[in-house]
């Protein structure tokens, strides 16, 4: 913040990484893809993260004054039917999100009490891991709400220890990693056999043309989150020319960072000898990551076995309390906060009395026990459905990835009209002509729309039948419903669209 108290530019990049860089994400790309996904990062840089950054920013720099957000950004500009769908899909992702989280916290549970992802073993009345596992997240989940109703906030404080832990946690993976460059001179455990490495993914099940144009969605999700911060640009001194700066020099930060830890992981995991297990999931894939370069360091500094062992559990441990601590806090505050932004930023007069009643805490404590039992019905018959444990947790992101997608199709989608409104105060513009108004749109759009046909396409060529019903099952339920209970209160004339 500079003196004036407007937001420098140093200020907003860092705003920018702290909300769209992900470190999990390169554990994830690696697992997938790995060194060919640095592809798909800079094909999700330039056709996503700069276009789009532009696009919100307009969006919030005309309408600061709107309460409602993306809701507000959809609604001037393509009308509030379409604003109650988009953001009934927006409010599924962040549910869609938590879900994600509460398996995952088990193995973060497991990793630092035990120093490696155990829940594989773990076994409750005779029943199978996966199946044991959806059953403790639905009890956490019932008991997380019961104390998130009574406005339990102070817990968050957790969050920006965990966020601290996290960006430390970079940097000592990074700096192991380098290391052990030197240590082993030079030898990668994943060779680079020329530019074939960077074209064919070591995982079979992305080589295929639908299943490597699907990434894109991983790409996608991670660059995603910027449009939380639109809301700053008013408080830019100069945002016509601080914005874009932060923006060109964030991406090419992201890459770098995105390109360099891909890169890195290699340096530590062979992906068939490691990745290639079936005890490996994107759940804990992670902690396999920061186990495997402690490991490595230690045989190449030729330590005793057992401190090698500590070294490697160590750093287990370490990402596995960084995760929870800034898990735990979000993990609250996702709870009430998207679904009360959502009722309240919408028309009240959409919603019965009984759903926007608040508690002495202030929480919409009826339609959050309802939240509760719809993410326990997926938790239970996602965990339920016959699914392995890498199954299970690839059917939790593939969830979460295409539904945080798919919320940016009707925001894209809606600019040109939003540039087509005429009288309205623009503080901050960077599309101009038609020509590149419409081609950035499209463009856009056609990444989004290819990303999530091709992730629906690419589990039918492997038969994952289930991993694609629970993959869009979410997004076509929200969207019907939404639409259902819209017109439902239109023809009762409770508002005009």
């Amino acid at each position: 913040m500079s003196k004036d108290g407007n937001i420098s530019l140093t200020s907003l990049v860092l705003m920018i990484l702290a909300t769209a860089f992900g470190f999990v994400n390169t554990a994830t790309a690696y697992e997938q893809m790995g060194y060919a996904s640095i592809i798909w990062y800079l094909v999700g840089a330039f056709c996503f993260f700069i276009p789009t950054s532009f696009m919100f920013a307009e969006y919030g720099s005309a309408l600061s004054d709107k309460s409602g957000g993306i809701y507000s950004w959809i609604k001037v500009s393509i009308g509030e039917r379409w604003a109650f769908i988009g953001t009934f899909i927006w409010l599924l992702a962040w549910i869609i999100t938590n879900i994600f989280w509460i398996p995952n916290s088990w193995i973060s549970w497991s990793a630092m009490i035990f120093g490696k992802d155990t829940t594989q073993q773990w076994s409750i009345l005779g029943l199978d891991s996966t199946e044991t596992l959806g059953i403790l997240s639905i009890i956490f989940l019932i008991f997380a709400t019961w104390l998130a109703i009574k406005g339990l906030k102070s817990i968050t404080w957790i969050a920006s220890i965990g966020g601290f832990m996290a960006t430390l946690l970079v940097v000592i993976f990074c700096t192991l990693s380098i290391i052990l460059i030197f240590t082993n001179h030079g030898h990668l455990a994943q060779p680079i056999t020329g530019f074939k490495s960077f074209i064919v993914p070591p995982n079979p099940q992305f080589r295929h043309t639908a299943s490597m144009i699907s990434f894109v969605v991983y790409a996608i999700f991670a660059y995603a989150g910027i449009e939380s911060l639109c809301g700053v640009i008013n408080h830019l001194k100069n945002p016509k020319k601080t914005f874009p700066r932060a923006v060109m020099i964030s991406m090419v930060i992201m890459v770098v960072l995105y390109t360099a830890s891909i890169l890195l992981c290699g340096v530590s995991i062979n992906w068939a000898h490691i990745m290639g297990r079936k005890s490996v999931t994107l759940g804990n894939v992670m902690y396999v990551l920061m186990a495997n370069v402690g490991f490595a360091l230690g045989r190449s500094l030729n330590w005793a076995p057992g401190t090698t062992l500590a070294f490697g559990h160590f750093l287990v441990r370490f990402e596995a309390f960084a995760t929870l601590a800034g898990g735990i806090g979000g993990f609250f505050v996702l709870l009430y906060s998207p679904i009360k932004s959502f009722m309240f930023g919408s028309s009240t007069k959409l919603w019965p009395k009984w759903a926007l009643h608040l508690n002495k805490h202030g929480m919409p404590n009826h339609v959050m026990w309802i939240q509760t039992a719809l993410m326990s019905v997926v938790l239970f018959f996602t965990s339920f459905g016959g699914s392995s444990a890498k199954m299970f947790y690839q059917i939790l992101t593939d969830m979460n990835n295409v539904s945080t997608t798919l919320q940016y199709v009707l925001i894209v989608f809606a600019f040109p009209f939003f540039k087509k409104i005429i009288n309205m105060n623009r503080p901050f513009e960077i599309y101009h002509s038609k020509r590149v108004i419409w081609s950035s749109t499209v463009m856009v759009l056609i990444v989004l729309i290819f990303g999530i046909v091709f992730n629906f396409i690419q589990p039918l060529l492997t038969h994952d039948y289930i991993d694609d019903f629970w993959t869009f099952i979410g997004p076509v339920l929200f969207g019907g419903c939404a639409w259902i209970f819209y017109d439902y209160d239109l023809k009762k004339h409770r508002v005009e669209d």
